[in-house]
């Protein structure tokens, strides 16, 4: 009842609204009443027709007129059609209601589970994230099931990875697998252009009821307008907030930021922002650190976001624009590569590539000397691996590659995963000083 009473204290007494001038492709021009309109107001546009009205947002301005992107088909649209002003700021109102539900980027309902019910506080979907100097460092080891990123990788609560792979390397299957296995209190959940066809598969297969029951999933596929993709990442971070200022660890999970920035591209293009390397706009740049920087430990005394979003690398160039950029706002990277997975190694994760920057903190000191002593081991076996497959390298020309060698099988075993299967942080170290002491 309180936030019903919220709702209709926010209807504004008056109607107002503008007229369509100009269809051009997904844009439409308005002209009206500017004075009304700011970038990111919303409006509805009524065809007059039997289809329902076309949400739309304000995406720039030009000679006189307001220019907008819709959220739906523009079919329909046509000159004069009024657009009418609906509300100057994108908000949405999550609640604990919205635990073990689907919704879509605009939060609503598509588990055909029944309404949800609002929380009692409006939020906004582009808020800033929290002041530098008011939050708190990023936490304890948080435990993340999978042995690759335990024990070589190893990722403290609050902090913020990007999962880095090409087209078909894996990077779905080990998303799901951390969403079932973290240990967390609330899981957040981001499918941005994700195929149609994978939803279901992933909720029902990878998440499963129980991982469903304590997450959050958004979904926006990729057939969905610019603004839906974009607004599916924008509405992801807001949940995992929501949860966040109620003192939960929250574990927000997105796939992907290189669709967010797609999408954001579409967006910028089309509101004539010039295009800058590989055809990313500028704004491109500008909104990453805004959505990425939102994630992080909260303030004291409160909850945290454990932010893990992949990142698909076109073409497996690694240092492509989009790929190049989140690596520097993140704090840290996981490297899947496409070598690792033809051979029957997954999670197809290249342990030698990847960094945690909160990882020499994050090791027990006791641990230390173990991680070092396999990491330089698998170094050396990686460095002379093309002459040890071509028969080049002679048993007894070094001790330290033979032991890399007789190491390599069992090290290739213990970063080898099923789905199923989940490793706790202490045993993985217990199993690491088993192998070097084998």
């Amino acid at each position: 009842m309180e936030a019903l009473i919220r709702e209709i204290a926010e209807i504004g007494e008056l109607e107002t609204f503008g007229r369509v001038v100009g269809v051009r492709g997904l844009m439409i021009e308005v002209a009206g009443p500017l004075h009304a309109m700011s970038v990111g107001s919303r409006l509805r546009i009524e065809s007059g027709s039997a289809r329902p009205s076309v949400p739309a947002e304000v995406v720039g301005f030009e000679s006189g007129h307001a220019l907008l992107l819709p959220f739906g088909s523009v079919e329909g649209v046509r000159l004069g059609c009024r657009a009418v002003i609906e509300a100057a700021d994108a908000v949405v109102r999550p609640s604990e209601a919205w635990l073990g539900r689907i919704v879509d980027a605009m939060g609503l309902p598509i588990d055909r589970k029944g309404p949800l019910a609002p929380g009692p506080e409006a939020r906004h979907l582009r808020a800033n994230p929290p002041p530098a100097a008011d939050r708190t460092r990023v936490g304890d080891p948080i435990d993340l099931g999978v042995r690759a990123l335990n024990t070589f990788v190893t990722c403290c609560r609050g902090q913020r990875m990007g999962i880095f792979a090409g087209s078909g390397v894996g990077k779905s299957v080990l998303l799901s697998m951390l969403a079932r296995y973290t240990a967390c209190d609330v899981a957040v959940i981001g499918l941005v252009g994700e195929r149609g066809r994978e939803v279901q598969e992933f909720i029902e297969d990878d998440l499963g009821e129980a991982g469903l029951a304590r997450s959050v999933v958004v979904v926006a596929t990729s057939d969905e307008p610019a603004l839906m993709r974009r607004q599916a990442a924008y509405l992801t971070l807001t949940t995992a907030e929501y949860f966040r200022d109620q003192g939960a660890n929250v574990l927000c999970l997105m796939d992907s930021v290189t669709r967010f920035a797609m999408a954001q591209r579409e967006i910028g293009l089309a509101a004539g922002e010039p295009p800058t390397s590989k055809g990313y706009t500028p704004t491109v740049f500008t909104e990453l650190p805004r959505l990425l920087e939102r994630a992080g430990p909260g303030f004291p005394g409160g909850g945290s976001i454990t932010g893990l979003f992949t990142v698909l690398v076109e073409g497996d160039n690694h240092n492509e624009p989009v790929a190049d950029a989140v690596r520097g706002i993140l704090d840290g990277h996981i490297v899947m590569e496409r070598a690792i997975a033809e051979r029957g190694r997954y999670p197809a994760v290249n342990v030698l590539k990847s960094v945690s920057r909160t990882m020499p903190r994050a090791i027990p000191e006791a641990r230390r000397p173990l991680i070092t002593e396999a990491k330089r081991l698998m170094a050396t076996y990686a460095d002379m691996e093309e002459l040890i497959r071509l028969g080049a390298y002679r048993k007894g020309s070094s001790s330290e590659v033979d032991r890399a060698i007789a190491l390599n099988g069992p090290f290739e075993a213990f970063l080898t995963q099923r789905k199923e299967e989940s490793t706790r942080l202490p045993d993985c170290y217990d199993q690491i000083a088993k192998i070097l002491a084998g």
